[in-house]
């Protein structure tokens, strides 16, 4: 069906199985083994969400068995457990929830009475039934009612009305609605999301169009936040429907980032190949992004929506969703259904018995085809009637025994090229019944208009085959009802393998390609001369499907899940730091005597070269180049002149580079992860500590380059100490599989000796010298900087980088813990779980699980590799009484910078821009002007996944 056509009733197609939302809440941190009867044998009340999350996991699988079979009163046992004793107390008070659906158009009709009051008719449908039969919460529908009325009483008369039903309307001017429905959504979404190329703009003018339907896209979205903004309690679920309004959870979550809201689209999802032609193809994957779930009808819609925001956003992809910087977007298909109890019931209703008695005894002695669809280019109906037509061609017996009834619902009938559709339509029916049609009968009855719901049930009923080919379909629930409506007769389902249906009813349909005539013709055949116990077994099939998935079930599930994800959200960040008080700390650098300020280099002091909204350009290697934060610099070249202020920089990368940027600055440098360091005034640099001669590089070197040759757009950082493939420019996908197999060569042949660590990057691979971290550079540094100098009166500390979870013992370092060594791994094999370190924080990835390995074996352990007597060596524990300040000072500032993972750093920071916002009131606040700088830096940034590895 077309947009423009499809009433706001009409499910937008599809979602998957469920379970009652209370007893989704039902689940127990309990331990393995424990049974629900031992669920009260002094169980505890869960303190937090946190512990009932995992209650609820349990119970999921607990409520999965008894849907399929188990007893009923094991459900109920577990019911009773939860509410009479407590012990499952609800998230967030489920109990008082409430359910807000945003739908482009409201469910329901406004027209006026005879007195001149407005009353409202519900429109019939399933996506209305499924939202309005979810049980145990109150839901309140959030639209555009489909009228255009002026700021006054009248409006103000029809909104009551609506209230006073649970209704909340979002009025659009004439011409905002036109761009916004008509424009952006139906000629460029719409058609991009069904596989229609855009159109290509001959002149400059429609290219403008384009942008003013963009506009009147974002306009519509943001009266739409307004209005839900208005009705919106703490504690309430946004539901938004379809892609009219993908922008919504960004302008939601902006206004309260706590808010649970969910998405679902109600197309397909195309390729990335195909979304990519988008314009603003960014600013809506971004947007989309912010809800806590996202819906899609199959799981190939949502594998093409991961996909895209891994290839046009470079994002991660996972099993569960998208991740972001430590946020994950969880991405699933929930297959919506029908209420099929509308159907059986109708079928005994006496008007459609009446219909059923008049069509059989009118279609007496022939086999009866039906095919129900709207009249669009995506439904494939040139396709179906050609098939017919040489299926008649080649089966001359049938050509009386068979009749086709279309039924072609007209849309969109001031568009040109659908009326050339409806024009070919009208030919090819023509055509067919002038040549296979007799005095007394046609092949095909071909129908332009909508038939009322008892005359399309009695149609359904008496219907031997139905025709579904659509060249592509979000859904198509008239497969649903034709099925829901052939309890008795067992008709047989042709459907095309291109509609969303196709993954749900494929294991009793024909599926076939509409591209091909040949097949479609033959499954025709196939279908009018199937055996009766076929036909049955493909139908019992079918109908327990359409059965049990139902629209509530879909309705249920959804709202469940998004439930459940919204507190295992807070799982993941529960232990990320809170952001950083500024005026904290700025007040404890005024109390405080003599300072030290630990920086890291990269996403900590450098920001990105391109426009925040250009992040296609991160996969070009020249375009993504960074550069130090102008405003950061100038705050650390007037610090640096204060005496009472030590600076370091502390960086993984090659000191060369380091050297380039702060040659002039008077500050200390730390580069390759403090192996090398730079004093103040100073131009030589020197070895922190001697390592290993290096004799794996060459080694290693060889294998990075074959890579480099396998994997375009990848190449190797040859540092001092340590080497470095990097495939951030490389596609994401395949640069992950080459590192898988990198690790492979690496592990099996040139580090199998050496006295080495693996460090996983976001998309690099690093091999450095064993031991070596920021944590045990740092305290040696600090052991170094006193010999310059004492350093025993420090009593302020602020130390902040972008570090890996490797390296953020520099953090904890400051708050007296002590430096471990790296473990010495035992003569097992490397793959074992204890040689295994998570640099990242995401173990649903392969590399996740190989992590960084830090692999020593016995032959490189009794060598003495690169441990020279008189030099400490990094693998040695560094005692924090050893170091010469005290540890933690009175006042000490540990943040980790742009990354939203749990952290060892006790604040955040989102930028290199916060650390530039803060290194400018420090100035300030010490007396010193920055140069060039008139007004405190902004605090928008632009976050890149560059590691200071």
């Amino acid at each position: 069906m077309t947009p423009s056509d499809r009433k706001p009733e009409e499910p937008v197609e599809r979602g998957g199985p469920l379970r009652h939302q209370h007893s989704e809440e039902l689940k127990a941190s309990l331990p393995s083994g424990n049974s629900t009867s031992n669920l009260n044998a002094g169980a505890q009340v869960p303190a937090s969400r946190v512990d009932r999350l995992l209650l609820q996991r349990l119970r999921k699988s607990q409520s999965t068995t008894v849907l399929y079979g188990e007893p009923a009163e094991l459900a109920e046992r577990l019911r009773e457990d939860a509410t009479a004793g407590g012990l499952y107390p609800p998230v967030d008070g489920i109990g008082d929830q409430r359910l807000i659906v945003v739908a482009n158009r409201l469910p329901v009709s406004a027209y006026k009475d005879s007195d001149g009051g407005w009353q409202l008719q519900i429109s019939a449908g399933g996506l209305v039934s499924a939202l309005m039969g979810v049980e145990n919460i109150n839901s309140k529908w959030i639209g555009w009612p489909g009228v255009y009325i002026e700021s006054g009483p009248e409006r103000d008369a029809l909104t009551r009305a609506m209230e006073d039903e649970g209704y909340a309307p979002v009025y659009m001017d004439e011409n905002t609605c036109d761009l916004h429905y008509n424009g952006f959504c139906n000629s460029v979404l719409w058609q991009l999301f069904h596989y229609v190329p855009l159109n290509i703009d001959s002149k400059l003018s429609e290219t403008r169009t384009l942008q003013f339907q963009w506009q009147a896209h974002q306009l519509a979205n943001k009266q739409f936040a307004d209005v839900i903004l208005k009705h919106y309690r703490p504690g309430d679920i946004v539901w938004v429907q379809d892609y009219h309004l993908m922008l919504l959870p960004a302008i939601l979550k902006e206004k309260h980032p706590r808010m649970k809201v969910g998405f679902f689209l109600h197309t397909p999802f195309p390729s990335s190949e195909i979304y990519r032609t988008l314009p603003v193809r960014e600013e809506l994957l971004r947007a989309v992004l912010k809800a806590d779930l996202i819906g899609f009808h199959t799981y190939d819609y949502a594998r093409h929506f991961v996909s895209a925001c891994t290839r046009i956003l470079g994002l991660e992809g996972t099993p569960a969703g998208v991740e972001d910087n430590g946020s994950v977007t969880r991405v699933a298909a929930f297959p919506i259904g029908i209420d099929p109890d509308r159907f059986t019931s109708a079928l005994e209703a006496p008007e459609v018995r009446a219909n059923v008695a008049q069509l059989l005894n009118r279609y007496a002695g022939r086999k009866v085809m039906l095919g129900v669809d709207r009249l669009d280019m995506i439904k494939g109906i040139p396709q179906k009637l050609l098939a017919f037509e040489k299926f008649l061609e080649e089966n001359p017996d049938w050509r009386d025994k068979v009749l086709l009834v279309q039924i072609a619902v007209p849309s969109r009938t001031d568009v040109p090229e659908y009326q050339r559709l409806r024009s070919m339509v009208h030919e090819i029916v023509g055509r067919i019944n002038g040549k296979y049609g007799t005095l007394t009968h046609v092949p095909i009855y071909h129908l332009d208009r909508q038939l009322s719901f008892h005359e399309l049930v009695a149609l359904y009923a008496i219907t031997d085959v139905a025709l579904v080919t659509s060249l592509r379909d979000g859904m198509n629930l008239v497969s649903y009802e034709y099925v829901a409506c052939q309890r008795d007769n067992a008709g047989v389902l042709i459907l095309s393998e291109f509609a969303g249906a196709a993954q749900s009813l494929g294991a009793g349909a024909i599926l076939v390609n509409p591209w091909n005539i040949n097949d479609l013709a033959l499954a025709i055949e196939y279908a009018l001369t199937m055996s009766d116990k076929e036909r049955r077994e493909r139908h019992r099939q079918n109908y327990m499907h359409v059965t049990i998935h139902t629209a509530q079930t879909w309705a249920d599930t959804f709202i469940s899940e998004l439930n459940d994800t919204h507190v295992e959200a807070e799982i993941r960040t529960k232990n990320i730091p809170p952001a950083l008080d500024f005026e904290a700390a700025v007040q404890a650098y005024n109390e405080s005597k003599r300072r030290l300020l630990v920086l890291g280099y990269n996403a900590t002091l450098t920001t990105a070269v391109e426009a925040p909204r250009q992040p296609k350009k991160h996969f070009d290697q020249i375009q993504a180049m960074t550069r130090v934060n102008s405003a950061a610099y100038s705050c650390l070249v007037s610090l640096s002149k204060d005496p009472n202020v030590d600076i370091v920089i502390f960086s993984g990368s090659e000191k060369e580079r380091i050297e380039e940027v702060f040659h002039d600055l008077p500050v200390w440098l730390a580069a390759e992860n403090g192996a090398f360091i730079r004093e103040p005034e100073s131009s030589e640099w020197k070895a922190l500590f001697e390592i290993s001669s290096g004799e794996w590089k060459d080694s290693v070197q060889l294998v990075f380059e074959y890579f480099c040759e396998r994997t375009p757009r990848s190449f190797v950082e040859e540092r001092g100490t340590s080497l470095v493939w990097n495939y951030k420019y490389a596609d994401v996908e395949f640069g992950r599989i080459q590192a898988r197999d990198l690790l492979q060569h690496l592990l099996t042949g040139p580090i199998s000796n050496a006295p080495v660590d693996i460090i996983r990057g976001a998309r690099s691979i690093e091999v450095r010298p064993v031991g070596v971290s920021k944590g045990s550079s740092m305290a040696k540094l600090l052991q170094y900087m006193s010999t310059v100098h004492s350093m025993a009166n420090i009593d302020f500390a602020f130390v902040a980088g972008h570090f890996l979870g490797r390296d953020e013992d520099a953090f904890t370092l400051f708050e007296g813990e002590k430096v471990a060594p790296v473990k010495e791994e035992s003569k097992s094999s490397p793959w074992q779980e204890s040689s295994l370190y998570f640099g990242e924080e995401n173990p649903n990835q392969f590399l996740d699980k190989i992590g960084n390995l830090s692999i020593r074996t016995s032959s490189s352990r009794n060598s003495g590799l690169g441990v020279s007597p008189a030099t400490m060596s990094p693998r040695q524990s560094i005692e924090t009484e050893s170091l010469p300040l005290q540890l933690p000072p009175k006042h000490l500032f540990t943040c980790t910078v742009g990354r939203s993972f749990a952290s060892q750093a006790r604040y955040c920071l989102h930028g290199s821009n916060e650390i530039a916002f803060l290194l400018y009131h420090l100035c300030i606040s010490s007396g010193i002007k920055p140069e060039g700088l008139s007004s405190p830096p902004p605090l928008t940034d632009t976050y890149h996944e560059t590691y200071d590895i």
